[in-house]
């Protein structure tokens, strides 16, 4: 935990007032006693109005200070932590936007969320109370027994008993309680996990009447979370307060029996014994909310460990010392011998020993089986993976040898989920390209098919997009994609599946375009229809993860079994070609 408070070194000024105001705030409550037991002693046993009216308007401007302190307490903390926790939140961001897809594999993204927000709170959260609470409970529990004892050292011996029991009673409940506050911060995860996946699949939820399945899947994960925190909480609650308010108890009556004998035989006033009760009473309760500090502390300790993990996460891609700050001018491709395995993942490669060449400007289809390795393989082109073996080069340098941004300027890519953005259609149009013009923005969406329908809504471009691009149907969004793709007019493009849901019409208009508006560009083409990469240049049959064929359509067809099998599953006997085998 102590690796995170450095984000709270930039307030450190703050964050040290806070404490002193903090200070000035218990200072006033433990003269208030003492002044309280002199107008009774003093003012009332001696029928002296003067002097009470006199002490109690001490009282009452100690009571502006002590007021004025913890005002200028809670504002300085809350300043100090909140600064803190957005720095820590943004930092935290910021290392997730650095990882790469084997990083992000290592994590949930409902894991990430809970992250992000409950734990980097339940940090904050401890924060504030580091300059508030465990400051002022600690001195009033310590200023309480000097008071106590500077008014009766043997009265106050009754302290000896009753701060032990409680510190004993604290330390066993609080040795149970602090395991489980790890299983609360993971059956948050749980909790946020069921309500991400529903919220994002609402639709197929609702298409297959599966309401009251996944109500009772929220419903458990929402049980468990309660019992888990009612148990590590309910723990301390149930076992400490009637501890403690026992032990307060029985010191109050010890306190009136002794004391009383002690004003018999005139070595304590009536006033006294009323302060020491108060000072007995402060002492406990500061004992008490000991204990909830330090059962927030174990909740924080167990949210700190979660959010190292995410910060000590090694970057596994990052850019080379010596890496070459060079723009893609070619757009050349080439696999030397590649393969590549998931990190944990056991059995054989995803992919191995694949090595081809993409010439600048070259139509490249990737076609194989669903497992066959054909996303891996393009995803290695820009590196949201590393290969295990072997390498890519672009235009002739290693890809690990280029920078990371720079290189991937070069590349336009069209994912197979189509992820938009909230904000309007031409804003996620300019993700591509952030000072696209309005007429390179009508190029690429022209270019994708999308300009039709985008301007018939009737805020044409300024159109604005729900939550994940809601708002428009699959092959809309996929267009969308593309012409996000397309802005950029990148020297190398991938399109990952990206037409599977536009009809075989525009799917056409599509290539057409694309061949006339970025006929320099190397095109990798991921499809599942034949028919979508029947007039690629060189077409690449994958199958287990290897180079099965290399070729075009008609090539293929005459020495790939693997190509012709495609083919004729997904072409009516009187489309066939004719082929020996």
């Amino acid at each position: 935990m102590l690796k995170l408070f450095k984000y709270l070194k930039p307030y450190w000024v703050i964050a040290l007032l806070a404490p002193l105001l903090m200070f000035l705030e218990v200072a006033v409550d433990l003269m208030q006693p003492a002044l309280m037991a002199e107008i009774i002693d003093i003012g009332v046993k001696n029928h002296d109005l003067s002097f009470i009216l006199n002490t109690s308007i001490k009282m009452m401007l100690l009571t502006i200070v002590g007021v004025v302190g913890g005002i200028g307490c809670t504002v300085a903390s809350s300043i100090a932590s909140q600064n803190f926790g957005a720095d820590l939140r943004l930092d935290l961001f910021k290392k997730v936007q650095g990882y790469s897809f084997a990083n992000l594999d290592k994590f949930k993204t409902s894991s990430l969320i809970t992250r992000l927000t409950n734990d980097v709170m339940q940090i904050q959260m401890m924060v504030l109370m580091m300059m508030r609470v465990m400051v002022r409970t600690p001195l009033l529990c310590i200023g309480g027994i000097v008071m106590a004892v500077s008014l009766n050292a043997k009265l106050a011996s009754i302290l000896l008993i009753a701060m032990p029991v409680l510190i004993i009673a604290l330390y066993v409940v609080l040795k149970r309680g602090f395991p489980l506050f790890s299983q609360v911060q993971k059956k948050l995860d749980k909790v946020n996990s069921v309500i991400q996946e529903n919220l994002s699949g609402i639709r197929v939820v609702k298409a297959y009447v599966r309401a009251e399945r996944e109500k009772e899947r929220f419903k458990e994960a929402n049980a468990d979370l309660r019992n888990i925190t009612v148990m590590a909480t309910s723990r301390t609650m149930v076992t400490i307060m009637p501890i403690m308010m026992l032990t307060m108890n029985l010191s109050i009556i010890a306190v009136l029996w002794f004391g009383g004998m002690f004003v018999n035989t005139g070595s304590m006033m009536v006033g006294q014994i009323m302060a020491f009760i108060n000072y007995l009473t402060q002492i406990l309760f500061s004992l008490l909310m000991i204990a909830f500090t330090l059962m927030m502390f174990s909740r924080a300790k167990a949210s700190a460990d979660r959010l190292n993990e995410v910060l000590n996460t090694e970057i596994d891609i990052t850019d080379n010392p010596d890496a070459a700050d060079a723009v893609i001018e070619k757009g050349r491709v080439e696999f030397k011998n590649v393969s590549f395995k998931y990190e944990g993942a056991g059995g054989a490669p995803v992919l191995q020993n694949v090595s081809f060449v993409a010439e600048p400007g070259e139509t490249v289809a990737i076609l194989g089986s669903t497992g066959a390795g054909k996303s891996t393989l393009v995803n290695l082109i820009p590196r949201l993976y590393d290969a295990t073996e072997g390498s890519v080069l672009v235009d002739g340098i290693d890809v690990k040898d280029r920078k990371i941004e720079t290189l991937r300027q070069g590349i336009g890519m069209v994912l197979q989920d189509s992820i938009l953005f909230s904000g309007s259609i031409k804003d996620n149009i300019k993700w591509g390209k952030e000072n696209a013009t309005d007429e390179e923005i009508i190029e690429a969406s022209k270019a994708a098919q999308a300009h039709d329908y985008i301007t018939g809504f009737t805020e044409g471009y300024e159109t604005g997009l729900g939550q994940r691009g809601v708002n428009l149907s699959g092959g809309q969004k996929q267009r969308l994609a593309i012409a996000r793709a397309l802005v950029k007019k990148p020297k190398i493009l991938i399109l990952d599946d990206s037409t599977s849901a536009v009809d075989m019409g525009t799917e056409s208009r599509i290539q057409k375009a694309l061949k006339e508006l970025i006929s320099d560009t190397t095109c990798f083409i991921i499809a599942q229809r034949i028919s979508s990469v029947i007039d690629a240049d060189k077409i690449v049959v994958l199958e287990d993860g290897c180079v099965e064929a290399i070729g075009t359509h008609g090539e293929l067809l005459k020495k790939s079994k693997v190509y012709r099998d495609i083919y004729r599953s997904q072409l009516r006997e009187d489309e066939e070609v004719a082929v020996n085998v």
